[in-house]
């Protein structure tokens, strides 16, 4: 690092011996129009990628074959060859991991050249910087460079930009009139930035044209002066910060929005260069949208039809579809309320969520530099602050409306104000409007209002799904679906596994451009969404379907078998159900038992909670659908976090995972879980049943909850019934041997139990990749968990999404666990892979995995040693 001309460059070293090649001439659009980041591709000569220059790694990818590198304020991605995520690591090794510093030289990976060559797209190794906003100028080596040695990028740090002040306040400034210099006026990226920059000050600013005024707060008013590239403007502020609101925001409008709103691809002859190069889409891909989306439109769909889009396997299987776009309508239950303070609450509580949601979405997307769909996130959050629209909800509330119509009618309103205006760019911009509302809409209503009927053979595309919405997806009509939200653990990915459809969740948000009737395979093995499959591509998707058939049918076939060992060792595969149909379903799959039923189900999308009288019917009906002598493990209310109920009023929580959730909520509501106890008692009268709580942290906790149950057992005059507790936290698992001399069983819960070992939000789509729950951290807690309950003769059983994970079944079995609960359809396939095994194999494996660095060593040792 250095001054150039006052202002710091860094060099870059070849990280990789080769020939330079320009991004343009790379065979694949995310590089060659520079979504990913800006720099400059190498053909390789040698198979050691080295460190370009002193940095800290960020991350190592969970595939290997890229590694992103922190210096100097610059975010640096070195991506090995061109669909070589798709090897899921065969012939690549990290020699380092996040967090690690590195001097210029270090190896930072080593990939088997000949073995990726023959498998992936290409060699080309892109390096990259992902914050382009970061960079004032770049130049480049050429010709041949050797690692280590050659220069391969100069880059000159962009200068930071001050803001002028005032020594002064003043009441009341106007300035001169300003020619606004952004490119395309001020349209909702411009102006969101002009929005946050008006939050700096605490002035009341008016920006002024023609006679009309709009409140610079405020994006939609802002818009609706439909302000060009060209137009005189002037700025008004009263208070006593004006003048320096006043000059700040003037300096904005004439030279930091040109390029802040245009951003550094879309500029200029960036722009022209992108659509000139862009290979020809469907027409249909770009007839949606708003006209300022028909650059991002077209690239997104350019990126699908030439390339995979990446998300998380969620359910396994493979298939070939059509794009069909899950929307919703804006449906409200209830116009009217008779508590206005309630209501207000409730806007506020969605708006709050709401914020996070885009914040997740805006981040992400930055971080994948997307910058252009980060910006329409960052905007989104800016409408949801909009002062208009604020206003007249709270409005209609004051005049006895519900939260969820008075909502509805403030952003439906300003929208149609837009709608309405004469410049078809600021007009489009209605329908950012509606995304946003419609999103808080959701979190009023509990649900999306209603979707277009669903045509054969589709693969549906959503931000998200409700559990309810994924759980009544016909699948006659519905080959597989992927969400741009959640993970491997979310409810929507639950349920497809349920389903037994293949479903990717964190999916590239890209996906939301595709146009209906697209043909793509959709991998839930992999995790990925190819749009337009060559003919090659189909037919070796439909060997896999046709394989993958025979298997299944092969197991299914063997389903009523015990789950044995080769040398004798008996475990229990028991299923995990959400509902009274899962449960008429057990018995045909070979479940031995149901392990978790999830009760939340009854509680979920609703406005009232059940009646006890209504949980009664609905567990007797499950616990008779399985027969007198299967055992049904009962799991207690679990909500909170990322499962809300509206009817309960949650509070909004800065950290709602570490929040009131699970035991910790019914806890704090008695007369609820006190109902729900009753219940559960009167359905065990049918059969054996079980009960369990969740989220136990404390034995404070797990005693509080038995008394109850206890209490409510003594006066329905009811036999007892084994209590136990889901072991989800490190404190549940460091203390298994004391909450197994009380419990009769311990079940662990791995979903959450990785999120707290790991600190890593599941929920997250940029965490969902590094959140492998055969970490060993977490494999030493589950090994704890194991010997404290053996000490006292108590069974484990793992009801998380582990259990049903291939490479997990012989690292657990190894461990002791003496029950595994899966998803009903994958039932028949983890008694197969039981039976496959030896025990005195999976004992060793198991302790190969405890003394491994991170889950991608466990993986690898489970694919050698249990192909």
């Amino acid at each position: 690092m250095r001054e150039t001309a006052g202002r710091e460059s860094l060099i870059l070293l070849a990280p990789l011996s080769g020939v330079v090649v320009p991004l343009e001439r790379v065979p694949d659009p995310a590089f060659a129009d520079r979504l990913v980041g800006d720099g400059v591709s190498i053909d390789p000569l040698s198979d050691r990628v080295l460190a370009p220059c002193a940095a800290r790694v960020l991350q190592m990818h969970r595939a290997q074959h890229a590694v992103t590198l922190s210096a100097a304020g610059l975010e640096i991605i070195i991506h090995v060859g061109l669909d070589t995520v798709a090897l899921r690591g065969e012939g690549f090794s990290a020699c380092v991991k996040a967090g690690d510093e590195v001097g210029a030289g270090d190896t930072l990976l080593a990939f088997d050249a000949d073995f990726v060559a023959r498998r992936a797209r290409s060699l080309l190794t892109q390096v990259l910087v992902t914050n382009t906003d970061r960079i004032g100028s770049m130049s480049f080596g050429s010709g041949t460079v050797a690692a280590g040695r050659d220069l391969l990028m100069r880059i000159v740090l962009a200068s930071d930009r001050a803001v002028a002040r005032a020594d002064e306040p003043v009441a009341r400034i106007e300035s001169v009139p300003i020619v606004v210099a952004a490119v395309d006026g001020l349209h909702a990226r411009p102006a969101a930035m002009l929005v946050a920059l008006a939050r700096h000050f605490t002035a009341d600013l008016r920006l002024v044209k023609d006679g009309r005024e709009a409140n610079v707060r405020s994006l939609v008013s802002i818009m609706a002066l439909e302000v060009a590239h060209g137009d005189r403007v002037t700025l008004v502020a009263r208070g006593a910060d004006a003048q320096a609101a006043v000059d700040a925001l003037a300096t904005a409008l004439v030279s930091g929005l040109v390029h802040a709103s245009a951003g550094a691809v879309d500029t200029g002859t960036a722009r022209a260069r992108r659509l000139r190069t862009m290979p020809e889409v469907p027409d249909a891909a770009t007839a949606h949208g708003p006209p300022d989306a028909e650059v991002h439109t077209s690239v997104g769909a350019t990126a699908g039809v030439h390339g995979c889009l990446i998300g998380v396997a969620a359910s396994p299987g493979v298939a070939i579809g059509r794009i069909f776009q899950f929307r919703h309508e804006d449906t409200v239950p209830d116009v009217r309320s008779a508590d206005p303070n309630h209501e207000r609450r409730a806007l506020e509580q969605a708006l709050a969520a709401a914020h996070l949601q885009l914040d997740a979405l805006r981040v992400r997307l930055a971080a994948d530099a997307d910058d252009d769909k980060a910006a329409i996130f960052a905007a989104h959050q800016e409408l949801l602050e909009d002062p208009e629209v604020l206003d007249r909800a709270a409005a209609e509330i004051r005049t006895g409306a519900s939260a969820a119509w008075a909502w509805r009618e403030a952003y439906s309103s300003q929208a149609d104000r837009l709608l309405a205006l004469r410049t078809t760019l600021l007009a489009g911009r209605a329908t950012d409007l509606r995304d946003v509302g419609r999103r808080v809409l959701y979190l009023l209503t509990g649900h999306g209002g209603s979707v277009r009927a669903i045509p054969p053979e589709s693969i549906v595309v959503a931000e998200e799904l409700a559990p309810s919405e994924a759980a009544s997806l016909d699948r006659t009509r519905v080959r597989g679906f992927c969400t741009t939200t959640g993970s491997a653990t979310s409810h929507a990915a639950i349920i497809a596994r349920g389903l037994g459809i293949p479903a990717v969740c964190g999916i590239d948000p890209r996906a939301l451009d595709l146009a209906d009737g697209l043909r793509v395979v959709l991998d839930g093995d992999a995790g990925t969404l190819r749009p337009g499959p060559t003919a090659p591509e189909e037919a070796e998707v439909e060997r896999r379907q046709r394989l993958e058939r025979r298997r299944r049918d092969s197991d299914l076939a063997e389903a009523a078998a015990p789950a044995t060992t080769l040398d004798g060792h008996r475990v229990e595969v028991a299923a995990n159900v959400g509902d009274v149909e899962d449960a008429a379903r057990v018995a045909a799959q070979g479940g031995e038992a149901i392990g978790l039923l999830r009760t939340e189900f009854l509680f979920m999308d609703r406005r009232d909670a059940p009646d006890e009288d209504e949980q009664t019917r609905t567990y007797d009906a499950i616990v008779r659908a399985v027969g007198p002598e299967c055992l049904v493990v009962m799991r207690t209310l679990d909500v909170g976090g990322d499962k809300p109920l509206p009817y309960l009023a949650l509070p909004v929580e800065a950290n709602p995972f570490l929040g009131e959730r699970g035991v910790r909520l019914t806890l704090n509501r008695p007369a609820l879980f006190r109902q729900q106890i009753r219940a559960i008692l009167r359905a065990s009268i049918a059969g054996r049943v079980a009960i369990m709580f969740p989220m136990i942290s404390t034995v404070a906790e797990w005693r509080a909850a038995r008394a109850m149950v206890e209490a409510e057992r003594t006066a329905l005059a009811l036999p007892p019934i084994p209590i136990g507790i889901m072991v989800e936290t490190a404190a549940a698992a460091l203390l298994a041997e004391l909450f197994a001399r009380e419990a009769d069983f311990l079940s662990i819960g791995t979903n959450d139990l990785t999120q707290y070992t790991l600190a890593m939000d599941r929920t997250n789509p940029r965490l969902a990749p590094q959140i492998d729950a055969l970490h060993p951290a977490v494999l030493q807690l589950i090994e704890r968990t194991v010997a404290g309950a053996h000490a006292h003769g108590r069974w484990v059983g793992v009801c998380g999404a582990l259990a049903s994970d291939h490479a997990a079944v012989p690292v657990l079995i190894g461990l002791g666990v003496d029950e595994l609960s899966v998803d009903v359809p994958l039932v028949a396939m983890i008694k197969a892979r039981v039976r496959a095994l030896r025990l005195d194999d999976c004992v060793g494996t198991a302790r190969i995995a405890l003394a491994a660095a991170d889950g991608g060593e466990v993986r690898a040792a489970v694919r050698e040693r249990h192909p």
